[in-house]
This record gives C-alpha cells, structure tokens and sequence, in this order.
C-alpha cells in the first residue's frame, strides 16, 4: 500500500522523472545482459541436447541389454531341447513297436528345428546388438564432445555473471526503488513499451526537436506541453514517452540562423 500511497502523491514531473531514471538504470542493466550476449541461449541449447543425447544413450543400451537377455534365454532353450533330444534317443531304444518309434522321431525332429530356430534368433539378436552397439559409441561420442563444448561454454558464462554479478544486483536494487514511486498504470504502460522496444528504450527525451526514440520530428506546441511537465505525453510515432532534455540532463543547442547579407554602401 506505500507504493501506491507514494505514487498518487508524486507531482507529474516527479514520475517523469522517477521513469527517467528507471529508464537509464534499466538500460544500465540492458547493456550488463548483452555483455553476456547470446552464451545463456547457447548453454541452454547444449544441456537440452546433452540431456537428449544421454536419453538416447540410455534407450539404447537398454536394448542391447534386452537383446542380450533374450541370447541368453534362447541359449538356455537350446540345452533344454538338447536335453530332450537325448532322452528321447534313449526311450527309443526300449520302444515296443513302430509307433512308438515314429512318435519319438518326430519329438526329436521337432527339438531340432527349434534349436534351429532359436540359433537363428540368436543370430539376429547379435546383429541387432552390434547395430546398436555401434549407433551409441556415435552417440556417445557426440555426448562427450558436446559435454566438452558445454563446460566451456558455462565456464565462459559464470566467468561473465560473477564481473557483473554484484553491479546488476545494485542495479535491480535501484529499479525496485524507483518503480515505488511510479503508479501501477504508469508503470505497467512502462514496461509494455519497453517489452515492445527493439532497443528496450520507453523513456527519451526530446533532441533537436524531434523523439530521442525514433527521431521524427515533434511539433513546437507538443514540445511546449512536454516542457511544463503537465501530464504524461508519448510519441504520436512511437509511442514512447517523452520527457524534455533537461530533465535528462541534456543541454539544448540552440542552432543561430545564418545572418543576411548586406550591400555595402560602395556597392549601393
């Protein structure tokens, strides 16, 4: 409730002015970030991939595991069929007619083809893990260089935070402190045109007669109206708001005219 408390009862000039010096500590701290330029986007990209590579990597080895699994269950099927064949041999020797005989033939018969069949599996198992096997060391490889690239990369970047670490902290200290003077409304508007800036500027002053913003020009009676600190005036272009030059603490020049000519008296 203070805020508002200071806000209502701040004069018009007062929260220009209060926005002003928003503005330049806001633009202060605009210039630290750019410091940092594109790094933060660029560590963010690497540790998405590294955690994409790492998932991968993951998967992978989980199905080379279960192919694996499944070699050793076939395996044991094969000794289990093995085990069959040979009591199966061994009970026909004490058949007691043909019948019999031929029904043990086609119990052995039938192991075989699934020792066969489980051979078979076996083999496909293996090239599926030597497929895969070779799909991860890429993956791997590609994890290492890239967790490489990211230590560099957050290196960089905490080398560049803890420069600036403490002045941005002072500023953002100073922006709270200013915003309280600064109603709701203004505030938000503020901060809208500051969002819809390319340069992040939402607060200049007027120069050489035109918005120190987007630099088209700005007529003598609205310069007047800017000039008695009134009310709130944004740029009919832009719509930036405009404070005059001294409450930026700019000097205007004022530009002489050129100085016409005369005849001498010679020449009359």
């Amino acid at each position: 409730m203070a805020k508002k408390a200071n806000a209502t009862e701040a004069s018009v000039e007062e929260r220009l002015q209060a926005l002003y010096d928003l503005q330049v500590i806001d633009s202060k701290i605009d210039k630290i970030r750019t410091v940092r330029g594109e790094l933060p986007l660029e560590v963010q990209d690497l540790e998405d991939e590294f955690a994409g590579l790492e998932t991968r990597v993951s998967k992978l080895d989980e199905m080379t595991a279960s192919f694996e699994s499944d070699i050793s269950a076939k395996k044991n099927s094969i000794e289990e069929s093995k085990a069959m064949i040979k009591k199966y041999l061994e009970q026909q020797n004490n058949v007691r007619n043909n019948r019999e005989f031929d029904s043990l033939s086609k119990e052995i018969e039938f192991q075989n083809l699934e020792i066969e069949l489980a051979e078979k599996r076996i083999n496909e198992y293996k090239a599926k893990i030597e497929d895969k096997k070779d799909v991860a060391d890429e993956a791997k490889e590609k994890l290492k260089i890239t967790s490489e690239e990211l230590d560099v990369k957050k290196n960089e970047l905490d080398e560049i935070i803890a420069e600036t670490e403490k002045e941005e902290k002072e500023l953002l200290k100073k922006s709270e402190k200013a915003q309280k003077v600064i109603e709701d409304r203004l505030l938000a508007a503020y901060k809208r045109i500051r969002d819809n800036a390319r340069n992040g500027l939402a607060v200049v002053p007027v120069e050489r007669n035109a918005c120190g913003g987007c630099f088209n020009k700005i007529p003598p009676q609205r310069q007047l109206d800017i000039n008695s600190h009134k009310k709130v005036i944004v740029c009919e272009h832009c719509g930036r708001i405009l404070i005059d030059p001294k409450m930026a603490g700019i000097e205007e020049v004022v530009e002489e005219k050129p100085k016409r000519r005369t005849r001498s008296k010679a020449a009359k």
